[in-house]
């Protein structure tokens, strides 16, 4: 995959240099997987950069289909990745915090923020053009586990996912225009 792309206008508008966001997740997840005893194997690595190269929630067979043509662009072409393989590395990245699923999307996002493992995550999705965005909000998470600590129940996922239209939608649909997605 080309890193020397220029930059990109990010989820809900935010202008960043790409190629530097791509390699900062890739040299953070690295040094993540080397500080832990953990593996980032070529597939992983390549499931990681694609997710991080998109900015947008992509499916499993979506991933499978852009590593293949990511293979065909090659000196040496290589057969698209089998879907199991694309799952078991899919599980990796979200163990490890790499990136996150969207159940509501069946669909898998890097995950753009540290956080701790109770952290709540939550997540704005434009329904227009598909931008996702990860917000953090410390008064969310620290009422929903006094709301969940008060039902005696545990939770298996702290993820809220709310849809709607991002800034760059809304203003397009007030003015009568169509936005883009911000890629």
């Amino acid at each position: 995959m080309e890193m020397n792309r220029p930059a990109r206008s990010g989820a809900y508008g935010h202008d960043h240099d790409h190629s530097a966001c791509v390699a900062e997740a890739l040299a953070r997840a690295e040094a993540c997987c080397d500080g832990r005893g953990a593996r980032l194997t070529p597939l992983r690595r390549r499931v990681l950069e694609e997710l991080v190269d998109s900015h947008l929630p992509l499916g499993a067979y979506e991933l499978v289909e852009r590593l293949g043509n990511a293979a065909e662009g090659a000196d040496k072409p290589a057969p698209k990745p089998a879907p199991m393989s694309v799952y078991r590395a899919l599980d990796f990245l979200v163990s490890e915090g790499f990136a996150h699923r969207l159940e509501s999307r069946n669909a898998y996002i890097a995950c753009g923020r540290e956080h701790a493992a109770d952290d709540v995550v939550v997540f704005l999705i434009c329904e227009t053009c598909g931008a996702t965005a990860e917000v953090a909000s410390h008064a969310v998470g620290r009422d929903l586990a006094w709301a969940t600590r008060a039902a005696g129940f545990t939770p298996r996922t702290r993820v809220i996912e709310i849809a709607g239209a991002c800034a760059r939608c809304a203003a397009a649909a007030e003015t009568g225009g169509h936005a883009e997605a911000a890629r």
